[in-house]
C-alpha cells in the first residue's frame, strides 16, 4: 500500500486575456511524469472565463471563487475544494517541469516538512533587459540571486510554485484575503505571512525550497520597463509594511535583513566590477530598487500606525466545505 500523499494542484485564474497561459499551465501538470491527483482551477470573479474553462478544459474541477475578490481569496476557495494531502500552487502564467510533482512530494516523507517551494525561471517573451539584476527578480514573481541553490530551509516561498501539507494551512487560517494581488495590483506577500503563521505555530517545522522542483514564470513585456520596476518595488515596500504589522517587523524583516547586508552588497560589488556590459545601469537599477522598497515600507509603516489592525479571522471555507463535494475534516483526505 502506497503512503506517499496525495496531491492537488491549484491553480487561480481572473481574466480571459491569459487563456493560452492557463491552458499552458493546466497543460504542464497534466504532463508530469507523476501525476497529481487533481488539478482544481479557481476562477476569480470572472464568469465568461469560468464557462469557458468549465466547457475547454477536460478532467479539471473548475471552481468560482467563493471569497473576497483577490488571490488570497482564490487560493483559500482552492484549498477548500481540494481532496489532496498535499495542495500544490502553480501560477495561471507559469509552467511546470515535468519533473516538479516528483520533486516536491519527495520531501513530504520527511514529517517535520509541511512545505516545499520551487525554484521560478523568468520566461522574458522579449528579453531580460541587460540593467535587470538578478537580485531583483522577485520583482517579476521569479527566484532571485541569493536564494539557496540547494535543498535547504526558507522562511517563506515564492508564490509561484509553493506547496503545503493542506491540514497545516487549514489550521493556520488560510491566507489573509487583505493582502495580496487583486487582479494587476502588485501588491503581494500573503504567501510570507502564511509562511510565518505555519511557522509560529510549529517552530519545529521545515519549509523546505528545493530548487530542482521548478517552473518557468512568463514575464511580459509590460514588466521589463523601468516604470513596472519601480512601482512594483515600492508595491514590495508596502506589503512588507502590512506583513510587519500583522507578524511584527523582527520576523517580516529577517530575510530582508539579510538580503540587504549580504545580496545587495555583492551585486554592487559585482558589477563595479570592468566589462560588465549594463553595469551602470544595472547599479542604477540596484539603487533604485532598494530605495523604493525602502520608501514603501516607510509609507506602509506611518500608514499601518495610523489606523487600527484587523484580527485574521479564519474564513470558513477553508478546511470546511468543498463547492461541489462533501466537507472534508481537517487533517483527513476523502478515501
Amino acid at each position: 500500500m502506497s503512503t506517499a500523499p496525495s496531491l492537488s494542484v491549484i491553480i487561480c485564474a481572473y481574466t480571459l486575456d491569459r487563456w493560452e497561459d492557463i491552458r499552458a499551465a493546466v497543460g504542464s501538470v497534466c504532463a508530469q511524469e507523476r501525476a497529481a491527483d487533481e488539478i482544481v482551477l479557481v476562477i476569480d470573479h470572472c464568469q465568461e472565463l469560468y464557462e469557458q474553462a468549465t466547457a475547454s478544459l477536460p478532467g479539471v474541477r473548475v471552481v468560482p471563487n467563493r471569497e473576497r475578490k483577490g488571490l488570497s481569496g482564490a487560493r483559500n476557495t482552492g484549498v477548500a475544494a481540494a481532496r489532496g494531502d498535499v495542495v500544490a500552487f502553480l501560477d495561471d502564467d507559469a509552467a511546470a517541469d515535468p519533473d516538479w510533482t516528483d520533486r516536491m512530494l519527495e520531501h513530504y516523507t520527511d514529517p517535520r516538512v509541511v512545505g516545499v517551494g520551487g525554484l521560478v525561471r523568468p520566461w522574458w517573451v522579449t528579453h531580460r533587459p541587460v540593467w535587470f539584476p538578478p537580485e531583483f527578480d522577485w520583482v517579476v514573481g521569479c527566484s532571485y540571486r541569493g536564494l539557496p541553490e540547494r535543498p535547504a530551509p526558507v522562511r517563506n516561498f515564492i508564490g509561484a510554485n509553493m506547496s503545503f501539507r493542506r491540514s497545516e494551512v487549514v489550521l493556520a487560517g488560510g491566507f489573509r484575503t487583505d493582502l495580496g494581488r487583486v487582479g494587476t495590483r502588485p501588491l503581494g506577500c500573503e504567501e510570507t505571512e502564511l509562511c510565518l503563521r505555519i511557522a509560529a505555530r510549529l517552530p519545529d517545522a521545515v519549509l523546505l525550497y528545493e530548487p530542482a522542483a521548478a517552473v518557468r514564470h512568463r514575464v511580459p513585456g509590460t514588466r521589463s520597463n523601468w516604470a513596472y520596476f519601480r512601482s512594483r518595488c515600492y508595491a514590495e515596500g508596502l506589503s512588507k509594511a502590512l506583513v510587519a504589522r500583522h507578524s511584527g517587523s523582527r520576523a517580516a524583516l529577517a530575510s530582508e535583513r539579510t538580503y540587504l547586508r549580504s545580496t545587495i552588497p555583492r551585486a554592487f560589488a559585482r558589477n563595479l566590477q570592468p566589462g560588465r556590459p549594463g553595469a551602470l545601469r544595472t547599479l542604477a537599477a540596484l539603487s533604485t530598487g532598494v530605495c523604493a522598497t525602502v520608501a514603501g515600507y516607510a509609507v506602509g509603516r506611518i500608514h499601518s500606525l495610523s489606523s487600527p489592525s484587523a484580527p485574521h479571522r479564519p474564513p470558513p471555507p477553508v478546511g470546511g466545505s468543498s463547492t461541489d463535494e462533501a466537507p472534508v475534516p481537517v487533517g483527513r483526505s476523502r478515501p
